[in-house]
This record gives structure tokens, C-alpha cells and sequence, in this order.
């Protein structure tokens, strides 16, 4: 199932041929301790959560939305959202212009 969340798409627990076919285990990886900063997306990018989870929130929105672990995560470029990394977050990610 995919919800979308403010322009966000978040598809929980992908199936495998899904990952396969986007060639997931290819992408570069990102990781990082819970920590809370502000962050723009310069492409749109998109992630899949390995570990973690994560409290987003969007510039100008009222309140956040969680992502975590499984979560298949496509951000468009150029918004503005601050990260507060509640639990330690590894992810493979792949950015597009």
C-alpha cells in the first residue's frame, strides 16, 4: 500500500521483487545517529529505510509523519523538511535531477 503525505509517497514493506526491480542493494547507503536538523532535497530522492526511524516534518505543514525501517520513501526535489532521527537510521537512497 502507498500513502502520500504532503507530496511525500511512502510505500510500507515493498515486495522484494519490487526492491529487485528498482535494483535497491545497488544504491549507495546513508546512516545516522537520532540527531534533529533541516535538510532540502536538491533532487528528488528516493530511500528505503534498512533501520531506524524517523520524525519528518515538512516546512509550513502543522505537525509530522514517521518513516522507519521497510519504508520505501520518494521525497520531491526541492522541499524543505527537518529530520529528527528518533532511532539510529540506515538507508539506501538514489537521487534523481
Amino acid at each position: 500500500m502507498t500513502r502520500e503525505i504532503y507530496g511525500v509517497k511512502i510505500q510500507t514493506n515493498p515486495p522484494q521483487s519490487k526492491l529487485d526491480d528498482l535494483a535497491i542493494s545497488s544504491w549507495p547507503t546513508w546512516s545516522c545517529e537520532p540527531s534533529k536538523f533541516p535538510w532540502t532535497f536538491t533532487a528528488k530522492e528516493t530511500m528505503y529505510l534498512l533501520a531506524g526511524k524517523v520524525k519528518v516534518y515538512i516546512d509550513g505543514q502543522d505537525g509530522f509523519f514517521e518513516i522507519g525501517a521497510g519504508d520505501l520513501v520518494e521525497f520531491p526535489n526541492g522541499m524543505k523538511v527537518t529530520w529528527d532521527v528518533v532511532e539510529a537510521v540506515n538507508k539506501h537512497y538514489n537521487l534523481e535531477k
